[in-house]
């Protein structure tokens, strides 16, 4: 595998700890924030401007943060969410022209033009269609999240077999071990002591492997 392909994508500060399917429902309401500041920055209420700029590079960096860290997921992750903003009518132009619009209505409040009212109207315009998309989004990472939950509780399940299995061939061993011993009498004390400390360790891990099961069974009913 191309480990250069899949290197991980570092979060900036105030994005870490943020899920790919949380990020993308927190741009919904940040577009909705967004649009707010926005006009009220156009009726001149004060210092709404600065925030809505401020707002806009949130948004923007986020975006970014999205699209760079989804080209890091498993390959068929990574195609889902590729389809779904580069595919035919895509989350990403959506997006980009709400981030443009944006960007234009803020430069024409900034400069106190007169057209800023006809970049508004298209601006707001755009509301239904931005909310669409980031939906459109969140719904594809959230269904690359579930995937790759149940592809780790399969993986889990397997685990914890094969550690039962194990366990019951070590009993089995640990067993005939402990009739060979019987049998040797004064000549297989030693034996028999390696014999029950097996057993115990047999008996370890079936209680690991109990809890592993009890933990994979409650992370399938939590997802």
């Amino acid at each position: 595998m191309n480990t250069a392909a899949h290197a991980p994508h570092t979060a900036p500060a105030h994005l870490a700890g943020l899920s790919l399917v949380n990020l993308a429902a927190r741009q919904r309401m940040l577009s909705q924030r967004l649009l707010l500041q926005t006009l009220l920055a156009a009726q001149g209420r004060e210092g709404l401007l600065a925030a809505a700029v401020h707002s806009l590079n949130v948004f923007r960096e986020s975006q970014q943060h999205l699209l760079a860290t989804a080209a890091h997921l498993e390959p068929a992750a990574a195609r889902q969410v590729q389809a779904t903003y580069h595919g035919a009518g895509g989350v990403a132009a959506v997006v980009q022209d709400f981030i443009d619009r944006l960007q234009a209505v803020h430069d024409l409040i900034a400069a106190q033009s007169p057209r800023v009212d006809g970049a508004l109207g298209a601006l707001v315009a755009l509301t239904d269609p931005v909310l669409q998309a980031l939906n459109t989004a969140t719904s594809a990472f959230d269904q690359v999240t579930r995937a790759q939950s149940e592809a780790i509780m399969k993986e889990l399940v397997g685990i914890v077999n094969d550690i039962q299995t194990v366990s019951r061939e070590a009993k089995v061993v640990s067993f005939n071990a402990q009739v060979v011993a019987a049998r040797a009498g004064q000549h297989g004390r030693e034996f028999a002591v390696v014999a029950n400390v097996l057993t115990d360790i047999t008996g370890e891990i079936d209680s690991l492997s109990r809890k592993a099961a009890e933990l994979a069974e409650r992370s399938k009913h939590a997802a």
